[in-house]
């Protein structure tokens, strides 16, 4: 599926908010390579119950940092000054109850 299909949305990650997502996205693949490492060793269940929900909600963080990032290009009004203040908010929301 190509952009185009989905639907640009005109904004980009800044470098900050690319490092960072790189960042989160390299900690999930350790993660999954560490429960992949539990099963090869027969681990016990609940111990890749745990590392799978951990991995889980890594990946879900990451997901809601990227809708975000398209909240913040096609919500907010370019023109209002609080929207620093309201990014901050709409993050610390996702973040919490993702």
């Amino acid at each position: 599926m190509t952009a185009s299909e989905v639907g640009e949305t005109g904004m980009q990650p800044t470098p900050e908010q690319q490092d960072k997502m790189l960042k989160r996205l390299a900690r999930v693949e350790g993660q999954i390579r560490g429960v992949q490492k539990l099963i090869r060793e027969q681990a016990d269940c609940e111990k890749v119950v745990q590392q799978l929900t951990a991995s889980r909600k890594a990946l879900d963080k990451a997901f809601f940092e990227m809708m975000a990032c398209v909240i913040e290009g096609n919500v907010l009004d370019a023109s209002s000054a609080d929207n620093d203040q309201r990014m901050t908010e709409i993050r610390r929301l996702l973040t919490k109850y993702a």
